[in-house]
């Protein structure tokens, strides 16, 4: 996953070094920042360890994205988009066969291609769709003493948003995105609503 998120980047970095003078804002290479609300939903076991009912936790996630979009006609707008992102104060704590159990969200890559309808000239909504991937860390109170153990759980995530073109560079967007990390039986859901600015090469 790493080595495809950097190939991307390569990429978009080239896109931009021969990208003209004049911009145009959804059709190139564009790199960018977000950031927004984040809820994480667990609930009957997170990879091989059962948990007691439903928990859940609210958190500020901040990121980062890269892409290239490409107008395939003069309203139809379609891309690729590679994101990386981190909470904070995610922490979710839950209960596992009567002892406390502490699940810690790391950070999470994403890889999700892009379609749109611009509705003015400045105006795009879209859709995504793609891969994600999420690095937890859990924290089981055992008799012994406190046992971590840290695992990736791979998903897919959908989404969508609106894009405002402010400059021919300048990009801003909001959008909502699902994850689904469910794994083994269990339940981990994630939902984001964010907002971003892009740079366009």
């Amino acid at each position: 996953m790493k080595s495809s998120l950097i190939s991307f980047a390569l990429v978009a970095a080239i896109g931009a070094a021969a990208a003209p003078a004049q911009a145009e804002t959804f059709n190139g290479p564009y790199v960018g920042v977000t950031a927004g609300w984040e809820r994480g939903e667990i609930a009957d076991r997170i990879e091989t360890r059962p948990i007691t009912g439903e928990v859940s936790r609210d958190a500020l996630v901040l990121g980062g994205y890269a892409g290239y979009k490409v107008k395939a006609t003069d309203q139809i707008v379609i891309g690729a988009e590679a994101g990386f992102s981190a909470t904070v104060d995610d922490r979710i704590s839950a209960t596992s066969t009567g002892r406390a159990l502490t699940i810690d969200p790391r950070y999470s890559f994403d890889l999700s291609a892009r379609a749109g309808y611009l509705v003015t000239d400045k105006a795009l909504i879209y859709i995504r769709g793609g891969y994600a991937n999420t690095r937890i860390r859990s924290t089981f109170a055992a008799t012994s003493g406190p046992v971590s153990t840290s695992d990736n759980l791979d998903g897919l995530q959908i989404g969508g948003g609106l894009e405002y073109a402010i400059t021919d560079r300048i990009s801003a967007r909001a959008e909502y995105r699902y994850s689904d990390f469910g794994t083994r039986g269990g339940q981990y859901d994630r939902h984001q609503t964010l907002v971003g600015v892009s740079y366009n090469f």
